[in-house]
């Protein structure tokens, strides 16, 4: 096999010999993936990183010894390699596999969602295709997740804003943990989210944010006012914010490809709060929250894109900008803009 063919090299941590027998046998079926390691212990996975030099690692999270948050940490602060997270129980272990995903893994799926009883399914072929995509991404050195970042003046002149919404997809919890961490505790700018993510693990994705940033996360309710804090999408259902300015959960509505969607999100904060809206745009696939993101634009909002360096994936980014944006920075510097923005009808002292 030639360089240019050269196959992609998984390195799987999973205690249970019977799951990775069965992951490795999917893996494998078409030829172009090997697992070239199998590590029943993070503190064997840890080791044996440097000499296998893998392209993507899985890692189950509930592990002897170890646990798979703090191998994540460990690999992300110090040898950067996508990692797709697998979790046993996704109830459970929601917040655990948040934790992980702001840590530096890529994306999160829920072991039972994963079809290995079929390597030439449908399901085993769409599961590769997700691996070869997340080999693919950037990473980048992430110290042992830690939020708290110096905060720096936004050289950009003060705006006032009603809302801002932040849309975001493979990589995004990394970059949400950044951004919205480096928020003030008492900022005063309602934040709605839309993070893409594989179904189960979105409760566990705000419960951790809610513990570990100073600004309360919570989902978002139908018919709730809008107020200062996080506000999240929830699983399966689109967000919007009416012209009364209250939260409204369309279960019905088309969105694209995704449930919930960026594009329907802003287009909602453009259609109701026009140059009072912002909207950020994150790291991830496709092109989801670009057409939204350039109605806020029309209408004289405020929109910001994530740069390609920070990007694990950088087409949604990449996407908004092609259409008009008005800045374009790091998760760190998106924190520092966002937090020089004031609420509408007030000046903060």
């Amino acid at each position: 096999m030639s360089a240019a063919a050269a196959p992609i090299r998984v390195l799987v941590c999973e205690d249970s010999r019977v799951y990775s027998v069965a992951l490795r046998r999917t893996l494998e079926h078409e030829g172009d993936i090997v697992v070239a390691a199998v590590c029943p212990n993070a503190e064997q996975a840890l080791a044996m990183l440097p000499g296998v030099e893998p392209d993507l690692v899985t890692m189950d999270i509930e592990l002897p010894g170890m646990t798979g948050l703090e191998a994540v940490e460990h690999i992300m602060a110090s040898r950067p390699t996508p990692i797709l997270v697998l979790s046993s129980h996704v109830g459970e272990e929601g917040s655990a596999a948040a934790a992980a995903l702001a840590a530096g893994a890529l994306e999160a799926l829920a072991k039972d969602d994963i079809d290995l009883t079929r390597p030439g399914g449908a399901a085993a072929a769409a599961f590769r295709r997700r691996v070869r995509t997340l080999a693919r991404a950037r990473v980048i050195r992430h110290p042992r997740a830690r939020l708290k970042q110096a905060r720096t003046r936004a050289a950009a002149r003060p705006r006032q804003v009603a809302a801002a919404g932040v849309v975001a997809s493979t990589g995004g919890p990394q970059a949400l943990a950044t951004v919205l961490g480096g928020l003030p505790p008492d900022y005063p700018v309602p934040v709605l989210v839309v993070q893409h993510i594989a179904a189960g693990f979105i409760d566990g994705l705000v419960r951790w944010l809610d513990g570990a940033i100073d600004l309360s996360a919570r989902l978002a309710e139908d018919g709730a006012q809008l107020a200062p804090g996080i506000t999240v999408a929830p699983e399966g259902v689109h967000l919007r914010v009416g012209p009364d300015g209250r939260l409204v959960l369309d279960r019905r509505g088309n969105g694209g490809l995704h449930r919930p969607s960026g594009d329907v999100l802003l287009a909602s904060l453009a259609e109701s709060l026009g140059a009072d809206a912002a909207a950020v745009v994150l790291t991830g696939m496709g092109r989801d929250g670009a057409v939204g993101a350039a109605k806020v634009h029309a209408a004289g909002g405020l929109v910001i894109a994530q740069d390609e360096e920070s990007s694990a994936v950088f087409g949604m980014p990449k996407a908004a900008a092609e259409l008009g944006v008005d800045a374009v920075g790091s998760p760190e510097e998106i924190a520092a803009l966002l937090s020089s923005l004031e609420p509408v009808g007030e000046r903060r002292r």
